[in-house]
């Protein structure tokens, strides 16, 4: 076996249907007093009821969280902030309103208690991601990490199909990367490996049944896997990726992250033999075939798998790839500019990759 370095991170989570109600005890295990909801415009409502659950812990709700926060939008809640006395967050929803917290608590070091209701997985990271002048950047720190999340899949009963499918996906692809990391361990790989056959496995059923709440616990129960992964090794390739395309063209974070995960795998398919296996294990297919494979599953659940489909312009692949290779993250392949504008045009396309053969 070889050497490795495994760091645990603390984190509480409280995991079950109905746990929603457990929002106030939790806060004061934390020590907040007056917290500030979170939330993206469309989860309004949903940020009135834990408004309502706190009842004189919340000091105000902030309704305004928008993807991959950019600077302005910290600036404006920053404001809320220090007007309503704030000394803690409580995030609900996806990325959007945990991204805002994590950058609010960069600048104020209040803890955050995380209450997810997509896949996305942020909420079990102490990654950071804000947007300034057409560029996100990320950085790693502890004091951005929830102290504190509450898993409840009756949340995730009002996700829209496709956003359930790529938020779905894009934990899948969080546990991929982490097989290949840098600073891959075998017990983060272990969690990858069951997060992506217990996201990859349940999807389907949520679509066939949106009631089903053993499928939309296992859901949950694979993003915690992937958060966990996310917030424990280095990501690679597809990250990079993501975060160029979703930065700098505006594109939508999950729908992304659905699109470019095969074409990532693709890339770097014989360059990760033994992630490649244990990805084949986890979602049932060919090990020379997973990229494919994963494309198949993204199809059939009826989402785009093309960059054309979610709002890339084809003269903007030159200058993407330019600025995905400029200061490439770690990944087992070497960044190849040729290749990685090859990538993208596969993905623009949304052509199936080749099985057998490597990008």
């Amino acid at each position: 076996m070889k050497a490795f370095l495994y760091e645990s991170q603390n984190a509480r989570v409280k995991f079950g249907v109905g746990f929603l109600k457990e929002v106030g005890n939790e806060l004061k295990e934390l020590g907040g007093k007056r917290a500030l909801v979170i939330a993206t415009p469309e989860q309004r409502e949903l940020a009135n009821e834990v408004a309502t659950l706190l009842g004189d812990l919340c000091a105000g709700i902030y309704t305004e969280a928008i993807q991959h926060v950019p600077r302005e939008s910290i600036g404006q809640s920053m404001h809320v902030v220090q007007e309503l006395q704030i000394d803690s967050f409580v995030p609900v929803g996806g990325g959007s309103s945990i991204g805002l917290a994590k950058a609010l608590a960069l600048e104020t070091s209040f803890p955050i208690l995380a209450i997810p209701t997509t896949y996305a997985g942020s909420e079990m990271t102490p990654v950071w991601g804000i947007t300034e002048n057409g560029q996100k950047k990320t950085g790693k720190n502890m004091i951005v990490k929830p102290k504190t999340v509450i898993y409840d899949p009756n949340l995730t009963v009002t996700l829209p199909p496709s956003l359930t499918v790529t938020s779905g996906m894009n934990a899948i692809a969080h546990c991929a990367e982490g097989l290949y990391a840098e600073n891959a361990n075998p017990v983060i790989s272990i969690m990858a490996e069951e997060g992506i056959r217990a996201v990859s496995s349940c999807l389907p059923r949520i679509l066939e049944n949106p009631e089903d709440m053993d499928a939309r616990s296992e859901a949950l129960y694979g993003t915690w896997m992937g958060g966990t992964v996310l917030g424990s090794v280095g990501m690679a390739l597809h990250h990079k990726l993501c975060h160029v395309l979703g930065g700098n063209y505006k594109l939508q974070h999950s729908e992304t992250h659905t699109v470019i995960l095969p074409y990532a795998i693709w890339y770097n398919s014989t360059y990760a033999p033994e992630a490649m296996a244990r990805i084949a294990r986890a979602i049932g297919s060919e090990v020379d075939d997973v990229a494919g494979a994963i494309f198949d599953l993204s199809k059939s659940l009826g989402v785009a798998v093309s960059l054309k489909e979610i709002g890339m312009k084809k003269e903007d692949l030159d200058e993407a790839a330019v600025i995905a290779t400029r200061n490439p993250y770690y990944n087992p392949r070497p960044i190849d500019g040729s290749a990685i504008r090859s990538l993208l045009e596969y993905a623009f396309i949304g052509e199936r990759p080749v099985q057998g053969r490597t990008l």
